[in-house]
């Protein structure tokens, strides 16, 4: 049975969240990434999640949350990207359990990302599997957010999308547990906070105002 390709992640705030026009020192992020077995949300499944709290201008590493999942479904044809074969070291769980887990570390925070509206729609596949109820959590993307951080100039012509390997070259990010998803939420996370004062600096930032532009 296949549910049509749907964006449920928005920009409006969650009911329990405070008003947008609060101080972003005050919000909680979670940053989160995942691997896949491939690009195809209707074929493809996660093969693993990572994700770190994020708030003050601090990740909380300690707090880090790394699942793995075990699979059914495996395209071999992907493991040398992210380096996950059927059967590793890690500790597999089955979906359900790994997204009740995630659900429950992220509560009601901000999602962070990159490119994070394909990680969510393969979340939001799985949520729906298992008859969970859906996130209703708002959304940044890093690549939006780091577009709007550059200046209007003839000289600079902007691309309409950056890799996460840009970003890190651009903020002097080391890459070396790149393609793992805790690895490449780390980097994330360094680059949000990055972005985070590169906007600031330009002018008063509100969650509200973030919000809008980086979803």
């Amino acid at each position: 049975m296949k549910e049509p390709v749907s964006r449920l992640w928005n920009a409006s705030l969650p009911g329990r969240n405070p008003s947008g026009s609060r101080d972003i020192s005050a919000v909680e992020f979670v940053v989160l990434d995942t691997e896949t077995t491939g690009l195809d949300p209707d074929r493809d499944r996660i093969l693993s999640i990572g994700a770190l709290r994020l708030a003050g201008g601090r990740i909380r590493v300690r707090e880090a949350l790394e699942i793995y999942i075990g699979q059914e479904h495996f395209d071999h044809r992907s493991a040398p990207i992210h380096g996950i074969l059927r059967q590793g070291a890690h500790p597999r769980i089955p979906e359900k359990e790994a997204l009740e887990k995630l659900q429950e570390y992220i509560g009601d925070a901000i999602i962070v990302g990159h490119h994070i509206h394909f990680d969510m729609e393969m979340i939001r596949r799985g949520f729906w599997r298992h008859s969970l109820p859906l996130l209703n959590n708002p959304v940044l993307d890093t690549s939006t957010l780091y577009r709007r951080t550059l200046l209007k100039t003839p000289l600079l012509q902007k691309k309409e999308s950056y890799s996460l390997d840009e970003l890190a070259r651009k903020f002097d990010l080391s890459c070396r547990d790149r393609h793992t998803a805790l690895g490449d939420a780390y980097i994330t996370a360094m680059a949000f906070l990055k972005i985070l004062t590169r906007l600031e600096a330009k002018k008063e930032l509100t969650l509200k105002k973030l919000l809008r532009i980086g979803s």
